[in-house]
């Protein structure tokens, strides 16, 4: 197991690698200044220098990399003699460090946060914006999976248990629907019905998001109503996967010679299904579930945008229509570690599913 979980650490390593490496490259290659976007519409050549100078654009491409890998990577080089600060080689930035080993020639190794630079725009760290907004879209996709997976699951045994049935067949039209179903028309349509024509009965806003202001100036309070259709919307495409696949899982599974054998022993068919047929039939379930959360984290752009719910979703909007690159690296690098480490965890728990599985 240890050895199992060393391996796939290191593959993720080499994955996020290449990931910082695409990402690098393709924002240094797309068009606008970053100069200029850090000064506005007002500056000088003398102050476009300086700036270049200080984001580390003045130095050659192949430089810049090793300086931003140094900057993303917990564990990075120093060089320097300020004992309490750590020195960023591409600008003039400070942030603590746990020193680990001295080098040759005054360099040091250390361990340190990440550091994913500082807006264009808001001159705020990317750190600290990232850190504002992925709390919301967390939420925002633990709640939408968990709707998927409990209905998903209830409806697929449903499904599978009533075959050929009328249920069965309206819930598989209503499983294909919601797979087809685009996630930002979805979240348009949600929106309107809910929230626009059924807005006497339900109560529920078209915009918001984790914390609403108050109307007597008391400040902001936790509105959690606003996640309702955000959620609901999000969870539309996973849950009629997960309805799909526990159905077809759990027939495969009912058709097996264990099954027939313990219905003929007379074990009653609900004891079957939990204790038996289930958790055998979960494994095509289980991978469904780790990666639409792993999607869900990352794909929550446009319903995030539609229902106003400031999450990594409206970050990366606001980023890319104000050419803000360190945010959006930032995200995109933020959600690939996130992509990575689901995985992990996905393959650790299939071994737990199905203990015919093995790790090597």
């Amino acid at each position: 197991m240890l050895r199992f979980i060393v391996r796939r650490l290191w593959y993720g390593i080499l994955v996020l690698l290449g990931v910082i490496t695409v990402v690098f490259l393709l924002f240094n290659v797309l068009p606008g200044d970053p100069a200029r976007m850090v000064l506005g519409q007002r500056s000088d050549i003398s102050t476009e220098v300086a700036i270049r100078k200080d984001l580390g654009l003045d130095k050659p491409l192949i430089t810049q990399y090793f300086n931003f890998l140094n900057d993303v990577s917990p564990v990075s080089f120093h060089q320097g003699t300020d004992p309490s600060h750590y020195w960023f080689l591409d600008s003039t930035r400070y942030c603590p460090y746990l020193k680990v080993a001295d080098l040759a020639n005054g360099w040091t190794l250390v361990l340190k946060k990440p550091y994913l630079r500082r807006s264009y725009q808001s001159k705020r760290e990317v750190t600290d914006i990232l850190a504002e907004a992925f709390p919301k879209t967390l939420l925002l996709a633990v709640v939408s999976i968990s709707f998927a997976i409990v209905a998903g699951i209830a409806i697929g045994i449903l499904c599978a248990v009533k075959k050929n049935t009328l249920i069965d067949r309206v819930f598989l039209v209503l499983s294909v629907l919601g797979m087809s179903l685009p996630s930002f028309f979805a979240a348009i349509l949600v929106a309107w019905i809910f929230s626009f024509v059924l807005a006497d009965f339900t109560g529920l806003n078209m915009f918001g998001s984790m914390y609403s202001v108050d109307d007597f100036g008391q400040g902001e309070y936790l509105d959690l109503k606003n996640l309702i259709l955000p959620a609901f919307t999000l969870g539309i495409r996973p849950l009629a996967v997960i309805v799909e696949l526990t159905r077809s899982s759990l027939l495969e599974v009912l058709s097996q010679d264990y099954i027939r054998t313990a219905r003929a022993k007379g074990l009653p068919g609900n004891r079957i299904i939990w204790n038996h047929a289930l958790r055998n039939a979960m494994n095509p379930v289980a991978t469904a579930v780790t990666g639409w959360f792993a999607s869900l984290m990352a794909g929550a752009v446009f319903v995030e945008y539609v229902f106003d719910w400031k999450g990594i979703g409206v970050v990366i909007v606001d980023s890319l229509e104000k050419y803000d690159f360190p945010v959006l690296m930032g995200a995109v690098l933020l959600i690939s570690v996130i992509l990575v480490f689901i995985n992990i965890f996905a393959d650790i728990l299939y071994g737990y599913l199905d203990p015919r599985i093995r790790y090597e």
